[in-house]
């Protein structure tokens, strides 16, 4: 596949992303007790751009495959010293984010497989069914959820000093 960055934005204009119910709550909620947000994906970040967006993340943390396109708006390839644009790609970009951040503690959210690969580095991975229930996801969970009801209210609570 080689998208340009027309059919790119023709199918986002066409087939909108979709929020799951409730997680821009949990990111807003995570966001208020100063929890740093980041979206990791195997995904193109043209498309994922929209969806920090939504939810109020920077897009300075969001770590995902970036296409490359020539002045003719044509694709030209990918971005191949972004972290996710090889296998394991999701650690190595958690890896990053942690260093980077100097971060203790770091939990994994998300609904695949290389979701589930992220830990270590992360410290904990919570596998979201939502969508689609995977069992191989819910097996590598520290903690498997089908909504984001519960994580709210966790993340509603006061910060333990």
């Amino acid at each position: 596949i080689t998208p340009s960055r027309k059919q790119i934005s023709d199918c986002l204009e066409q087939h909108p992303l979709r929020l799951s119910p409730g997680v821009d709550t949990l990111v807003t909620k995570l966001q208020q007790r100063g929890t740093d947000v980041y979206l990791v994906s195997g995904g193109f970040r043209l498309m994922i751009e929209p969806v920090a967006e939504e939810l109020g993340v920077n897009v300075k943390n969001i770590y995902a495959n970036t296409i490359l396109f020539d002045d003719d708006g044509e694709y030209a390839g990918f971005d191949s010293d972004e972290p996710t644009s090889a296998d394991q790609g999701k650690p190595k970009a958690l890896g990053q984010i942690k260093e980077a951040g100097g971060y203790e503690t770091m939990i994994m959210v998300g609904d695949g497989a290389t979701d589930a690969q992220a830990k270590p580095p992360a410290d904990a991975f919570i596998g979201y069914g939502g969508v689609v229930r995977r069992d191989a996801v819910a097996a590598k969970a520290d903690w498997f959820v089908t909504d984001f009801e519960t994580m709210i209210d966790i993340a509603s609570k006061e910060k333990s000093k």
